[in-house]
């Protein structure tokens, strides 16, 4: 099994430097920064509920455990988000209901029906989402940046998670092939959501455009969260 948390594949895809820049041009206020929370918000509570739903398909209890666990983490980070809007005066529910539909859509289009599924969905989609995040992160103001982080942050297990699937792709190819094809379905059900998400909400897209430098600089984000996507599918063994 190859030994790689969360923590330290997140270290390696994105390098030594994963501070927010202390001279962001973007202005903590920026409009974009309540959406970008409100987005994120939505994506922890579905996570949530998507986690302790997938547990009842664990095959053994340190598996529903695990899952349920992941779960809790991800209740805490949607209140540490629920705070930051709160502070900014937005109504937490107000502010979610935008990105509702996109989410929503996400996740029936990937709703896994295997144990094993819902454990590369755990690990690979999730990630997904959070290489797309931290990749503008760097030019957030850092009090915004410090936020985004905390609420990324590895929500444990990624051990388990690799183990298991490393453990059943060894022993059925079958088991592999269809893993390999899920993941990639994973990343493309994402990235068509997130473009719509984009097309949707003039603030985010601002934010994003920014913080990219430029619309270039938002093709090479897409182009990085593909090729972080494949770093996280070689740690499961599904190349």
């Amino acid at each position: 099994m190859a030994n790689i948390t969360g923590r330290a594949l997140r270290s390696s895809l994105m390098g030594a430097d994963t501070s927010a820049s202390s001279t962001s041009t973007i202005s903590p206020d920026h409009p974009g920064v309540g959406e970008l929370f409100a987005v994120l918000a939505y994506g922890e509570i579905s996570a949530f509920y998507r986690l302790a739903d997938d547990a009842r398909m664990a095959r053994t209890l340190e598996g529903k455990v695990a899952l349920a666990s992941m779960a809790a983490a991800e209740m805490n980070h949607f209140e540490v988000l629920e705070r930051a809007l709160t502070d900014r005066g937005f109504h937490i529910y107000e502010a979610m209901d935008p990105f509702v539909r996109a989410l929503d859509d996400y996740h029936a289009s990937t709703d896994p029906s295997t144990w094993l599924e819902a454990l590369v969905k755990a690990y690979v989609g999730d990630g997904i989402a959070a290489d797309f995040y931290r990749e503008i992160g760097h030019s957030l103001p850092p009090e915004v940046f410090e936020t985004v982080e905390e609420v990324l942050a590895d929500t444990g297990h990624s051990e388990f998670v690799v183990h298991e699937v490393r453990q059943a792709i060894e022993a059925s190819s079958r088991d592999k092939d269809r893993l390999m094809l899920w993941g990639r379905r994973l990343l493309g059900e994402a990235i068509t959501q997130a473009q719509f998400v984009l097309a949707q909400r003039d603030a985010l897209t601002d934010l994003v455009i920014t913080a990219s430098g430029d619309l270039n600089g938002v093709v090479v984000l897409f182009d990085r969260m593909q090729e972080m996507h494949a770093e996280r599918m070689a740690v499961l063994g599904l190349v």
